[in-house]
């Protein structure tokens, strides 16, 4: 059973496109045109085009093609602005808000032509992008699934809540969690494939397989493959193996 998967975006739209024009050469090498693209999420902030990250995956995905996107922290934090001006994650630090300059926000309002979104008031923001986000984003990021569940594989956005089943999980861990999971070496029933948490590369840890590699702070976009529990990065030179270290 064969899956592609692509590590946290953060509105880099040209890392996006070069990632799936990786995927389509491993695909016409293996002939396989139906195994699953599955985006782990934060679709959104921090780099210059989440607008168009979205269009990107909405019409890709609204055309036919087998692309799965899950509900990054990030996704969650926008939509819930598009919803009420003063929307507060509860997983988010309390001193922050997505408008927060460290949180990313402000690029994402930014890529739909919002002017000067650091210096204006929440209200006025809110009015605005509530007018210029196309309803139909707004609703895509709203209906994006949490997981996953494909053969010996769970895909996630942050990871899972150990000693608990994988038809238990919460939203909020799922999004958001990091340590309790990050720390936790026993097996888990599948692999577990998620982002959330930025690494130098690719990393495969044998119980979990990380895929943010830092894309929204200047890193590559990693995009692998998965055949079972094997997985391979895909690269400019093709496949080259990434077994747990």
């Amino acid at each position: 059973m064969r899956s592609y998967a692509i590590g946290d975006i953060h509105g880099q739209i040209d890392l996006l496109r070069g990632a799936h024009a990786r995927i389509e050469r491993d695909r016409a090498e293996t002939g396989d045109a139906e195994a699953p693209v599955v985006h782990v999420g934060d679709l959104v902030d921090r780099g210059p085009d989440s607008a168009g990250v979205i269009a990107f995956l909405s019409e890709g995905i609204a055309a036919g093609a087998p692309w799965v996107v899950l509900k990054g922290n990030h996704d969650r934090m926008f939509a819930g602005f598009l919803e009420r001006a003063d929307f507060q994650d509860p997983m988010l630090r309390p001193d922050y808000t997505w408008l927060h300059p460290r949180v990313g926000g402000l690029e994402t309002l930014a890529s739909y032509g919002i002017a000067n979104p650091g210096r204006r008031p929440v209200a006025e923001l809110h009015a605005e992008a509530r007018d210029k986000v196309p309803a139909a984003h707004h609703a895509f990021l709203a209906g994006l699934p949490t997981h996953l569940h494909r053969g010996e594989v769970f895909f996630v956005h942050a990871g899972i809540r150990p000693g608990l089943p994988l038809t238990a999980q919460t939203e909020d861990d799922m999004t958001w969690i990091r340590r309790a999971f990050l720390d936790d070496l026993r097996d888990h029933g599948a692999l577990i494939v998620h982002g959330h948490t930025p690494v130098e590369r690719a990393t495969h840890y044998g119980n979990r397989l990380n895929i943010d590699s830092g894309a929204a702070y200047g890193g590559p976009l990693s995009v692998v493959v998965i055949e079972d529990r094997d997985v391979w990065e895909l690269t400019e030179r093709g496949r080259q193996p990434l077994p747990p270290y």
